[in-house]
């Protein structure tokens, strides 16, 4: 081994090497024993993203479970690849046709698409180069991408399949409309910001001429499509007006005011204007009085032909200020308010989405399809098919899929699925694998030439796919045996690992396609080994990842300059170099002030390189249950020191064992106390360490590793181990040196699923020591898991070893009290104690003397009195440490005097400040607590000194 811990001198060595040998795929030999399945299911990034925080901490804890059950002996895949992101993709590769001056209408779908495909190729492969970086060990051999033939033919069929069962249609409907994308978008894909906006109150006429009523509203260019003004029945203002005729502000229409108890009478002026084609609430209150829905905006949210000349082509805000102005002049604009709104931004191009009668495709999840595809959803987690972890998000999942809506899969793109209808010059649908089967099972005769539908499919429509789609389906029939028998073998998989804002758009729509889809014969029925719906469910678990915000607990925003790039963790990064990256897509001259800023402020001398390893632990470290996790890169500075802990640690073993061969078969039992203790020890982390895995609380998992490897193996083995290492006993010095390279070889192979690279690079060198051929070809990833049956506790060494630390701190504690230097040899009385203690200071008493730096020690007879020491207890034994010599007693006594004498006088000033009513009341919260915190330290302090004072005296 290296004399320092450099991760970068064998990170991208191992990995090569681990995909190299194909560790990484199941055991596909027939004719070898395998272990039982474990399958992960990567959620698939974008094809051309690269790998963020989020992406990291999620795949860092599939890894650590692939790896854990690879090393229990299960037959793991972990499924990879990637999505072809629609609207991401398509947006990027729009933004360079931009940048050249052209767009994608010029030239044309067919090229389009060959650039977006040359796109693809070209960076397609950047977040799986990163993910090795990572050290994710999929199968990369099986990585699928989701518009590969395979898959885009599973979407072909799923799609026909449920349009054929009457499942699918398509319709006039009220979607998400993104005006600068120009397609719809999922409800899911909408966020709502708060906004600072204005409740304008508009004056409706009535038609007879009488004054009529004032309706309140936050989208007055919205009152061009209304069709009624809405009030409550039991609104005793307007009792007299329903029923009545309202003439519309700037339009030649008449519309009627109806009664409506949906009407919040406390809201506004207790008149709403009824917008169908603009408000989904207004959409379905005018279903319930068959109104008429007017559509007054263009696909670009433009005024249409629909509204009047004045306004039309304007785009919708600044059509607002026009009819504001007009409204006005007209003395029909009541009141004007500042008034808090809930604006629907598009995630995908941060424009405000616009409600729009379009024709889509849906999928039915609330008449006919809530009993063929809701409901069996809901079953699969109410009878415990499907579990949730936390639990808690069980219930976020089916209240979704309780009040769930049809599901709009129709997206006015070019990249994609496209969707596999065509219509003939009649305006008839032909829906088919293919054109020739569109024709062939529909029972119309086209009329004249087909034309394929334009639109695309939802990404997450495919996505729903995943789970099966990646495994052969629909190939999975018996005549393809390798492929029937994988599929029937990882299918559910174990587990799927995603984040709780994905659970409507992903895990519950492959929930829905899985159970209707997998083992499915064309006439509806099952095949056997998919008879059950607990076989055709994705997966048998649901573990849903915390989301990763900054150190202040922030959600991470390139805009806010708190992002982190996990390669920029692993590499380092100067603080130059990071300032460029960060302000790079930032135009605002204003933004990119305060991203510096706050980089120069959190990032000072960059950022320094802690490895793969260290970063992994952090992940796992903070894998508690919560909804959020903040990450602190001081805690990866810290698992960086581990890494270099268990380094050195390694490095010491080693070099004191390099006289030393065991072979693997050798028992060589532990027999001093230290070494049964810390067998015991490990065996007892080891539990732990299963246990925690088993829950799904890596953080304890990850705790319990730590506190092992860093207290006890390292703090106190170590150490317990060198009076054998250097003694004259050859036979206790070869039995530690054996146990030694036993524990540390085992507590490699438990701590490899979570720091990978470390333990391997450790293990090559340390696996020799006990018989195992290193071949280039050699890794500790296919070991086995150690269990914690093998490693025995033994009370007796427990309570021994627990005796001998207590000395040993006590002993420690009267150097640093006393400023005694470590080098420096003192002598050791005796006092008090039982039998027993008798016992052990005569069986350990070399081990006190090396480990303590004891010169002489003895015991104090009954009758001789103590010599001025400083004193410390290990239970009822008393431990002296005579000062004549060590120190200058009265230059002790004048040290502390004056510290003590100091930190009074800061106490005094604490409590003046505490007393004053004005300044506990006046100064901010902030400085009246860490003002509390500084008396409570001085305290504490001046109390251990005074301590240490009265040592002095008598």
């Amino acid at each position: 081994m290296e004399k320092s811990f450099d991760p970068r001198s064998f990170e991208a060595r191992l990995y090569q090497s681990w995909e190299q040998q194909g560790y990484f795929s199941p055991n596909s030999d027939a004719s070898q024993k395998r272990g039982e399945p474990f399958c992960i299911q990567l959620p698939p990034p974008n094809v051309t993203g690269t790998l963020h925080m989020g992406h990291a901490f999620q795949q860092t804890l599939m890894d650590l479970m692939v790896r854990y059950q690879r090393m229990q002996g299960r037959d793991v895949l972990w499924q990879c690849g990637t999505d072809h992101a629609g609207i991401a993709t398509q947006k990027i590769v729009e933004n360079q046709l931009a940048a050249q001056g052209t767009d994608r209408k010029t030239l044309g779908r067919d090229e389009f698409l060959k650039r977006v495909w040359a796109w693809k190729e070209e960076s397609g492969s950047t977040i799986t180069r990163q993910m090795r970086r990572l050290g994710s060990s999929c199968d990369w051999s099986r990585e699928r991408f989701t518009m590969d033939p395979s898959l885009s033919a599973a979407v072909r069929r799923v799609f026909v399949q449920w349009y054929r069962d009457g499942l699918i249609y398509r319709g006039n409907r009220l979607v998400h409309w993104d005006p600068a994308l120009q397609t719809a978008v999922s409800d899911l894909e909408v966020e709502n910001r708060e906004k600072d906006g204005f409740m304008w109150q508009i004056r409706y006429m009535s038609a007879d001429g009488s004054e009529g009523l004032v309706v309140a509203t936050t989208r007055p260019e919205t009152l061009l499509g209304d069709v009624a003004v809405a009030v409550n029945p039991d609104d005793a203002r307007y009792q007299h007006l329903i029923g009545t005729m309202l003439h519309l502000p700037l339009c030649d229409r008449q519309i009627p005011v109806i009664a409506d108890s949906y009407v919040d009478q406390e809201f506004g002026t207790g008149a709403v204007k009824i917008t169908p084609a603009h408000d989904f609430n207004d959409f379905a209150m005018g279903a319930r009085h068959a109104l008429t829905p007017i559509n007054i905006f263009t696909l670009d949210a433009k005024v249409n032909e629909n509204g009047p000349a004045a306004y039309q082509g304007l785009e919708r805000f600044a059509a607002r200020k026009q009819i504001l102005a007009d409204l006005d002049a007209l003395g029909l604009l009541v009141d004007s308010k500042p008034h808090k709104l809930q604006l629907p931004i598009s995630q995908r191009s941060d424009a405000v989405t616009e409600p729009m009668l379009t024709d889509q495709w849906f999928v039915d999840l609330t008449d006919k399809g809530r009993s063929k595809i809701t409901e069996p959803a809901l079953d699969a987690v109410r009878s415990g098919q499907i579990k949730f972890v936390p639990e808690n998000w069980a219930n976020t999942y089916t209240q979704w899929l309780e009040n769930i809506q049809d599901w709009c899969i129709s997206r006015q793109l070019w990249w994609g699925h496209r969707i596999p209808a065509w219509y003939d010059e009649a305006g008839q649908i032909f829906v088919g694998e293919d054109e020739q089967d569109a024709i062939k099972y529909s029972t119309l005769t086209p009329q004249g030439v087909l034309r394929q539908d334009s639109d695309v499919l939802d990404t997450w429509f495919s996505s729903a796919l995943w789970p099966f789609s990646t495994l052969g389906w629909p190939s999975e029939s018996p005549d393809r045996a390798l492929e029937w028998s994988e599929f029937k073998r990882f299918l559910p998989s174990s587990v799927l690992v995603t984040g709780f804002d994905i659970i409507f758009f992903w895990v519950a729509r492959m929930v829905m396609t899985s159970l209707y889809f997998v083992g499915r014969n064309p006439d509806g029925s099952f095949v056997e080994e998919f008879n059950s719906p607990a076989k055709r469910v994705p997966f048998k678990t649901v573990y849903i990842n915390a989301i990763v915000r900054d150190a202040e607990g922030q959600k991470m925003s390139k805009s806010k300059g708190n992002t982190l790039d996990p390669l920029d963790l692993i590499d380092g990064i100067t603080l130059e170099a990071l300032l460029a990256k960060s302000t790079a897509t930032l135009m605002n001259p204003q933004d990119r002030e305060k991203v510096e800023k706050r980089v120069k402020r959190d990032y000072p001398a960059g950022i320094q390189a802690v490895g793969t390893d260290a970063l992994r632990f952090t992940f796992a470290a903070l894998a508690t249950h919560g909804r959020t996790i903040n990450f602190d890169l001081k805690r990866c500075e810290g698992y960086k020191s581990f890494c270099n802990k268990l380094w050195n640690a390694a490095r010491f073993v080693l070099m004191n064992c390099e006289d030393v061969q065991f072979k693997q078969a050798d028992t060589v039992a532990p027999k001093s106390s230290a070494e049964r203790w810390i067998v015991g020890e490990f065996g007892r982390m080891l539990t732990e360490y299963h246990a925690q895995i088993a829950l799904y609380r890596f953080d304890l998992a990850a705790q319990a590793l730590y506190d092992f490897t860093w207290n006890e193996f390292c703090d106190w083995f170590l150490e317990l181990a060198k009076p054998a290492l250097t003694g004259s006993d050859a036979a206790a010095k070869h039995r530690m040196q054996h146990t030694l390279i036993v524990v540390l070889e085992a507590l490699l192979r438990a701590a490899h699923p979570i720091i990978p690279f470390i333990t391997d690079e450790i293990w090559l060198s340390v696996a020799p020591k006990l018989g195992h051929s290193i071949a280039a070809s050699s890794t500790i990833a296919v070991q086995a898991m150690p269990q914690a049956a093998d490693f025995a506790s033994d009370a007796d060494a427990d309570a021994e070893i627990l005796w001998l630390k207590d000395v040993l701190l006590g002993l420690r504690r009267i150097r640093a009290e006393m400023n005694i230097s470590p080098a420096k040899a003192i002598s050791l009385l005796y006092r008090g104690g039982t039998e027993l203690d008798q016992a052990r200071v005569a069986k350990h008493q070399h081990n006190i003397a090396y480990l303590a730096k004891i010169d002489t020690q003895r015991w104090l007879s009954a009758d001789e009195a103590e010599p001025q020491s400083s004193a410390a207890l290990a239970g009822t034994l008393k431990l002296l440490i005579p000062l004549e010599g060590l120190i200058d007693v009265d230059a002790e006594r004048a040290r502390l005097d004056k510290e003590i004498a100091k930190l009074s006088a800061e106490i005094q000033k604490c409590e003046t400040k505490l007393s004053s009513d004005t300044f506990v009341s006046g100064a901010p919260a902030a400085v009246v607590a860490q003002e509390r915190q500084r008396l409570s330290e001085f305290t504490g302090k001046r109390a251990q000194l005074s301590q240490q004072r009265a040592g002095f005296e008598g």
